[in-house]
């Protein structure tokens, strides 16, 4: 997508949220991300490329259960020094090692696992996500939209069910398959 296309400035691109289920907007050359256009944007030509890259029908909430092939799941993010994007809401900079990262993951396991606490209410204050506001909840999802070790874990899930850890490049996860 050029910049003539999108109205954006340079390094700036348009990209989806699983999450929230909206497009934001990333520059590749700071790794910053936002929910609105960067203060230069062409507003005009980005209005045209917006509606006819996301319409209204593709940014409405999934009702009424499932989709053919497709999944939905929850999970609890516990991210590291090493994660792609070691920041989150809850900190501009994360510093864990992957090492610390794994060990308050498998203690949240635990405490899931042992009945102390739902995995949803757990990721709403502890999740690494911006969808822990969700409690964790990423909607519904079918194959080639997750990174491939989350959609592998969470297509093994039978609903009801919570994996063990897994690891991906955004850190390490909890998955539990509501649907």
């Amino acid at each position: 997508m050029s910049t003539e296309e999108t109205g954006l400035p340079a390094h700036w691109t348009v990209r989806f949220s699983k999450s929230k289920n909206l497009p934001y907007y990333f520059n590749t050359s700071t790794n910053v991300s936002q929910w609105a256009p960067p203060p230069d944007a062409d507003t005009e030509k980005l209005k045209v490329y917006m509606a006819n890259k996301f319409p209204a029908t593709m940014l409405q909430p999934s009702e009424g259960g499932g989709q053919a092939g497709k999944i939905r799941c929850s999970h609890l993010l516990v991210k590291h020094e090493g994660s792609r994007r070691a920041s989150s809401w809850k900190e501009a900079k994360i510093t864990r090692t992957k090492d610390e990262a794994m060990e308050i993951i498998l203690g949240f396991e635990a405490r899931v696992r042992d009945g102390s606490v739902s995995l949803a209410d757990l990721a709403l204050t502890e999740s690494d996500c911006s969808s822990a506001r969700k409690r964790g909840d990423l909607g519904f999802f079918g194959r080639g939209e997750m990174q491939k070790e989350f959609e592998d874990a969470a297509f093994e899930l039978r609903p009801g069910e919570m994996s063990h850890a897994v690891e991906t490049a955004s850190g390490i996860h909890l998955i539990e398959r509501l649907e």
